[in-house]
């Protein structure tokens, strides 16, 4: 009997210390503030804004989730990651008066039962090192010392492997930000349901997160990548680190999804060239017409007037019920 009770009580100890201990350690995570941006000028939703959303990873920055009108914690719902946050659903407050109408188009898409339902979770960028956050870091490693002397001189700054953060930008995705939405959130946690989109640099970073995370991410979109990596140039060493990095690391087309495009004016004009390359690789690793796109838009520029003409496209080809 005697034994009985003492062995309840080491039970009980530590229980109460493993309780404890958890405890402490939620108490200890960074707090995430959120707050109804009510003056967000939207079509349909609401948009959820936190200021500073806390990282251990890369530099805090904003973070808006945009939930649509029928959101309710009756059902669950999909989740789109988009980066450039700022961006994506109220023209007023971008720099550039543009936007991608993102909460126009979704609402529509859900609404005609084309797509699932699904929420939206945009990544602000911070303008000054955007470059440093979106660059797929390990792309870097295929190139020789001269040829990263070559990309440091097109990226505007002084480049060297430890200041590149897209590994970071992704464990802070993976890691810190998806969590917190699969735990706040009325949404599917499983790759099944998990997707991302960005444009540019976004198109890059969107291409590197599934290639890194494959268990995570179903589909990404890449809208307007830019293959070149960096400012345009004659002897671009990039896009070779990129398309190497990508050949070596491609998702298996059996379980995924994967949608690019271009057009051919402003900064767009580059990416043509490489269509041919983008399309040899997925086609020759099993990727078809049913989960794999790379459409060419003639006449559209670099800009988020003419992403949101299109982004139906992309956000069907994912999301598609």
């Amino acid at each position: 009997m005697k034994n009985i009770l003492f062995l309840l009580f080491v039970a009980i100890f530590f229980s109460c210390n493993t309780t404890e201990k958890i405890k402490k350690q939620e108490e200890s995570k960074p707090r995430v503030n959120a707050y109804e941006l009510t003056s967000a000028n939207l079509a349909a939703g609401k948009l959820i804004r936190v200021d500073s959303f806390p990282s251990k990873n890369i530099k805090p920055r904003p973070v808006d989730i945009w939930l649509p009108a029928n959101y309710s914690n009756d059902k669950k719902y999909a989740v789109l990651y988009m980066h450039d946050g700022q961006n994506l659903f109220d023209e007023t407050t971008t720099w550039n008066k543009q936007e991608w109408k993102i909460d126009e188009v979704a609402t529509e898409l859900m609404q005609k039962k084309i797509t699932r339902d699904f929420i939206v979770v945009g990544i602000h960028n911070i303008p000054q090192i955007r470059w440093l956050d979106l660059f797929p870091e390990k792309a870097m490693q295929n190139l020789s010392d001269k040829e990263i002397k070559e990309a440091q001189s097109i990226s505007n700054t002084k480049v060297d492997l430890k200041d590149l953060k897209g590994d970071e930008y992704l464990q802070f995705l993976v890691k810190e930000l998806k969590p917190y939405v699969d735990k706040t959130y009325s949404v599917h946690s499983n790759k099944q349901n998990t997707f991302i989109m960005g444009s540019s640099m976004g198109g890059l970073m969107s291409m590197y997160a599934i290639a890194e995370y494959p268990n995570v991410f179903k589909g990404a979109a890449c809208v307007s990548t830019h293959w070149v990596g960096a400012t345009p140039s004659k002897n671009n060493p990039l896009p070779k680190a990129i398309f190497n990095y990508l050949e070596n690391t491609i998702p298996n087309s059996k379980d995924h999804i994967m949608y690019f495009d271009y057009g051919n004016k402003t900064l767009d004009q580059f990416y043509p060239k490489y269509a041919p390359r983008v399309d040899s690789i997925f086609l020759k690793n099993g990727y078809t017409a049913q989960n794999f796109k790379n459409l060419f838009f003639e006449g559209t520029d670099h800009s988020e007037k003419s992403w949101q003409q299109r982004v139906d496209i992309p956000l069907t080809f994912l999301l598609k019920k």
